[in-house]
This record gives C-alpha cells, structure tokens and sequence, in this order.
C-alpha cells in the first residue's frame, strides 16, 4: 500500500466520488428502484422489503462503529479500500438467488461498505483538504451521493429497456460498479499522517454534540423513508403506476448540483441556519406526497427530498470534522451513529405499517414530525450558540 502518493486534489475528490457512487449509489441505493419489480417478480413484501432496508442500515451503523473505534490513519486508510470491495460483493450477492437470507447478508455488507464511503472515505477527503491547505468543505465530495442516484435511476430505466428481470438488473449494477472501484483504488486519498494529541478546545462540546446527535438521528429517519420507498410510494398511486424511476431519477439530479449551493448558503448564513432550511424544505419534500397522490406532488417531493438530503448530511458531517480536526473521520463515525438508528428502526417500521394499511400515508406523516423535531433541535442549538459563542 503507497503511503506517499502523489495525487492532486481533484484526482482524491474524483476518487472519493467514485467511492459514493460504488457504496451508496450501488450498494446501497440501487435497491430502490428495483424494490417494486423485485416485489413483482422475487415474492418480495412490503414488510420484507422493509427488513432488508433495515439490515442495509445495520451494517451501516456496524460500520460506523468500526470507524470510531479505529484511530491508527494506516487502518482508516485499509478498511476504506476494503470496505469498496464489499460494496461490489454485495451487489454481485444480490441476484444469485430469490434467498432472502443470502438478501439479508447482501445488505448488511452493503451497509458496511456505505459507512465505509461516508465516514472513513469523507474523513480521509477532509483531512487531505484540510492539510493541503484548500477549503474544508464536503460539497464536491458529496457529488457522489446525488450521482450515486442519477446512476442507479438511469442504470433501472436503461435495463427496463432490454427488458431484463431483476436478477439481470442487479448483474448490469455489477458492471458498472467494476471501473468504480479501480478507479477509487488508484485515486483513495493517501494516508494521512499519525493523529497528534490536541487540546480539548480542538475537540466539539460535549452538550452540542449530544444536541447534534439528537438532530441527526432526525436527519437519518427523513433520509431513510425516502431513500427506501420513494419509487414504491409513486408506483402505488394508480395515476403514476411506472412513473417511479423518473421520481427517483429527479432526486438524483437535484442532489447533484444541491452540495454547492448548501455550501453557499452555509457561508453566507452560517451552518446552523442552513441547516434549518434544509429540514424546513424536508418537511414539505414528505408532506406534499402525502396531500395529494398528483404527479406533480410526488415530482416536487422528489426534487426538494434530493436538494435537502444532501445539505443536511454535507453540512452536519463537514461541521463536526471541522470541530475535530486532528481525526475528523472518527467524529463522523460517532456522530452517524444516532444516523444508523433511524434507519435501522424507521424503514422497518415504514414497511410494517405499509403492509398493514396497504399504504405509505402514515410513514409519511411521522416522518413529517420527526423531522420538524430536527428543526426544533437546529432552533435549540442556534440559541446556544448566540449565548455563548465559543
């Protein structure tokens, strides 16, 4: 393993790009568009469906744990890479049979492999920012995510059209996700050097960080009911049945471009107020589908969930690096895992209710809530912050 690379900048932000979009937009969100043709074709139900979202996020928080456990950078820097490889077994996993144990250790590994990309591949970005003196912020980093939706939106729509069924749509993923990952080997970001001690300013107060994991515990359940069952809620509405590609399509190309404009917005405004915007435009992202069963509710919903998401992990995950520059990877991981526990419990409970109702509604609306806490909690961490600056 190199320990000196000589890499640029954009060369370790490309790498780190494709890392997301092999271990989140394949891993990870690939199963979204293909849930309801795996409900049609694979036996799968809407109680299931929701189990094996759960287990994805399991291995998440497994993995988010392994990442704030881990300090020596030479670690960090090998489970980054082998966490790229996982992403690809366990999309490859996924179409060797209609087995929903060999599903369930598909996501799970999955999930490792996001925590991997997110925490131990977006700390190792930030640092190497952050020592080559540029600007430390996620925003291109986080391309990854929105283009980890466009991939896995377009890649569903393009094999709908060979008409191939959901064991070869899986198998297609596994194509595309082979250049990723030698392309995120050859650019990983190099290891950073031995973590020195610091002082305990250089580390977040303990009472705002138990107010942020309390508000991204939020964050994590608005993102996980979306991120799951977004093409199964426009697929149930009689008017838009086929129509739920193109929704998950539009989240994608609204996250996209959404990680620049919410680090313009955090400069401008300050972080905490950005954040209060980007929970605000959530909950109207959730409500509006839940209103109206109209295409252009389930579309605007779509479009506000990708511009919203995105900021509210981009800007929370780069703000508690910041606070913790000497291992900001390790901060991350602590902080995802209240991330982990919604979206361990949310897209289970979703599907349960879904099977039990025959509809999406009521997961719709307690995401609503749950996230207008999270926006209660910004509010509250404002206000500590105008009290006592430091």
């Amino acid at each position: 393993m190199r320990d000196t690379p000589a890499l640029r900048p954009w060369q370790v932000s490309a790498g780190g790009i494709a890392g997301l979009i092999l271990s989140i937009g394949l891993a990870r969100f690939a199963y979204t568009p293909l849930l309801p043709l795996m409900q049609q074709q694979a036996g799968l139900s809407d109680a299931m469906g929701g189990t094996l979202a759960a287990v994805n996020y399991a291995g998440y928080m497994s993995g988010a744990v392994i990442a704030a456990l881990i300090d020596d950078p030479r670690w960090r820097s090998r489970l980054y890479l082998w966490g790229m490889v996982l992403g690809l077994l366990a999309t490859a996993l996924m179409p060797l049979a209609p087995s929903l144990p060999l599903w369930a250790l598909s996501r799970y590994l999955g999930g490792l492999s996001g925590a991997a990309g997110m925490l131990l591949g977006s700390g190792l970005v930030l640092g190497f920012l952050m020592r080559a003196g540029k600007r430390p912020e996620l925003g291109v980093h986080f391309l990854g995510l929105g283009l980890g939706i466009v991939v896995s939106a377009l890649g569903a729509m393009a094999m709908d059209r060979l008409a191939l069924d959901w064991a070869g749509h899986w198998w297609g993923f596994v194509v595309v996700g082979l250049p990723l990952l030698a392309l995120t080997a050859w650019w990983r970001p190099p290891v950073p050097p031995p973590v020195a001690a610091t002082s305990t300013a250089a580390a977040p107060d303990p009472r705002w960080m138990r107010w942020m994991i309390a508000g991204y515990f939020c964050a994590g359940w608005g993102f996980v009911i979306s991120a799951t069952f977004t093409v199964a809620i426009v697929e149930r509405q009689p008017l838009l049945h086929g129509q739920g590609p193109w929704a998950w399509l539009l989240v994608g190309l609204a996250a996209t471009p959404a990680v620049f404009l919410w680090d313009r917005v955090a400069r401008r405004l300050g972080d905490l107020n950005a954040l209060l915007a980007a929970f605000a435009l959530q909950i109207v992202s959730v409500v509006l589908p839940a209103l109206s069963g109209s295409l252009a509710a389930a579309l605007i919903g779509a479009l506000l969930y990708g511009a919203t998401f995105i900021g509210l992990v981009s800007l929370t995950l780069a703000l508690v690096g910041r606070r913790s520059p000497g291992n900001p990877g390790k901060a991350m991981a602590r902080l995802t895992l209240s991330y982990g526990v919604a979206q361990v419990t949310a897209p289970a409970l979703a599907g349960a209710m879904a099977q039990a109702s025959g509809s999406y509604l009521a997961s719709l609306w307690l995401t609503a809530a749950v996230l207008t806490v999270g926006m209660g909690i910004m509010g509250r961490l404002r206000a500590l912050e105008r009290r006592n600056p430091a």
